[in-house]
């Protein structure tokens, strides 16, 4: 197939130019410099922006909306907890300070409470930035209540799109989906 972002192919470029679009990727499973400090991991998100002044920016940003990482600024990112890699992952994505970003699984594992920081996380970004998310989340019941719309695959096939707010309420959704 074919990926297209803001009218143009993009799926033969390189991930930098990529990036350089301000599109941005957390992946499953974190996939964090696990031997780099927490603060390294996010500049490690900047790698595209040569102006050392907007990036010193977009840390300080990334900080004020996870203060949790300002905090561990030293610490190896392979001895966080799993919210906090998530959140070391999430913030490593918005240093380039995207226009739309694709999150992979971002509640796999992790305690109800880190749950709803990360969302609350997406919900200001895509309120102050007017970011788009695109999420892939397993957790249908937190899928539907964050987002605007929806796509159910099964075995890599759309078989149901529409509102969130219309799938959500479907009894039919319920029952295959939300365990209701």
């Amino acid at each position: 197939g074919e990926i297209y972002f803001a009218g143009e192919r993009i799926d033969k470029e390189r991930p930098h130019t990529i990036a350089k679009r301000k599109l941005a990727v957390v992946p499953e499973g974190r996939h964090l410099f696990p031997a780099m400090t927490v603060k390294d991991n996010l500049l490690m998100g900047a790698y595209t922006i040569s102006d050392r002044n907007m990036v010193n920016e977009a840390l300080e940003e990334v900080v004020q909306i996870l203060p949790r990482l300002k905090e561990r600024f030293g610490q190896l990112a392979g001895t966080l907890s799993g919210g906090e890699q998530q959140m070391c992952a999430i913030g490593r994505a918005m240093m380039i300070r995207p226009q739309f970003m694709i999150l992979d699984e971002p509640s796999l594992g992790l305690a109800p409470v880190i749950i709803d920081q990360i969302v609350d996380t997406f919900e200001m970004l895509r309120q102050r930035d007017n970011m788009t998310i695109l999420l892939i989340e397993q957790n249908a019941k937190l899928a539907l209540e964050i987002s605007d719309r929806a796509y159910v695959l099964e075995n890599g096939c759309i078989t149901l799109q529409g509102k969130s707010s219309g799938l959500l309420a479907s009894e039919d959704i319920q029952k295959a989906y939300l365990g209701i």
